[in-house]
């Protein structure tokens, strides 16, 4: 028999955590010196950045497809 699957929805939306994520880890990066570590960090920032900007174009009303 097969394991059941978690079916819990986040408290949180995809937006909200991606925005919990940047803040999160550029204050993270400012507390480190400059380097390889830092620079990775906020990579991942911008990363999070441009992800959240591409789910509020896609997630917008007139992206939706006509009925």
């Amino acid at each position: 028999m097969t394991k059941k699957r978690n079916r819990t929805r986040p408290d949180l939306t995809l937006q909200e955590r991606l925005n919990k994520f940047t803040q999160e880890a550029r204050a993270a990066a400012k507390k480190l010196p400059a380097g390889a570590e830092r620079h990775a960090l906020l990579q991942k920032v911008r990363d999070g950045e441009a992800a959240a900007e591409m789910e509020r174009l896609l997630s917008s009303p007139d992206q939706q497809t006509p009925k």
